[in-house]
Formats: C-alpha cells, sequence, structure tokens
C-alpha cells in the first residue's frame, strides 16, 4: 500500500504545483487573495469527501483509498501553504485579509468535503 500512497502523492504534488503556478500567473494581479491554494483545497475537500464515500460504501477497495484518497488528496491539498500565505497576509498587515482567509477556507472546505460527501449519494 505504501507505494500506492507513494504513486498518489506524487501526482497530487505535481498537480498542486502546475494548479497553483498557473492560478498565480492567471491572477495574482487581480486577486490579493492566496486563490490558487484556496482552489486546490476546496476542490482536493471535494474529491476527497467523494472518495470517503464510496469507500465507507465498498464502492472503492483499499487500494484505490490509498492511491488516490490519502496519497493523491494528502499531497493535492496543502494545509502548510495555507499556513505560509495566512502568516505571509499578516506580515504584510493584511490581518483583514488573513482572517477571510481562514475562516473561509475552514468553513468552505468542510462544506466541501461535505458536499462530495452527500452529493455522491445521488449517484451511487
Amino acid at each position: 500500500m505504501i507505494w500506492l500512497i507513494g504513486i498518489g502523492g506524487a501526482l497530487g504534488s505535481a498537480l498542486r504545483y502546475l494548479l497553483g503556478n498557473y492560478m498565480k500567473s492567471r491572477f495574482h494581479q487581480i486577486v490579493f487573495f492566496p486563490l490558487g491554494t484556496w482552489v486546490i483545497n476546496m476542490t482536493g475537500s471535494f474529491i476527497l469527501g467523494i472518495l470517503i464515500k464510496l469507500h465507507m460504501e465498498d464502492i472503492i477497495n483499499d487500494g484505490m483509498w490509498f492511491l488516490i484518497g490519502v496519497g493523491f488528496c494528502g499531497a493535492y491539498t496543502t494545509f502548510s501553504t495555507f499556513g505560509y500565505e495566512t502568516l505571509t497576509l499578516i506580515r504584510v498587515k493584511k490581518i483583514h485579509l488573513a482572517l477571510v482567509y481562514v475562516i473561509v477556507s475552514i468553513l468552505a472546505g468542510v462544506l466541501a468535503a461535505g458536499t462530495g460527501y452527500g452529493l455522491i449519494n445521488f449517484v451511487i
């Protein structure tokens, strides 16, 4: 199983890097919010919500869970970058934006996971 986690993690971290750079190059000048990390964490939470339900219902096996849920989603989403960007906002005296970023990230992340978890009920 460790190899599945490693393969999924490699794919997830590569996609996170590419998507993060793309978002930064497209929106950095017009959005002063860490949008790339936020989008990555929200989509990862949504995907993980779906995968949790699929795994709990035995629709995907442990191998797929370790590959996509633990490996891919674990490396794709990034709490460390979220922390870094929050501290950066605080350091440049954007305290209110940092607070909004933290609150919106946590609430929207849980909502995204719950939406993915609930949405899959309509598919299976």
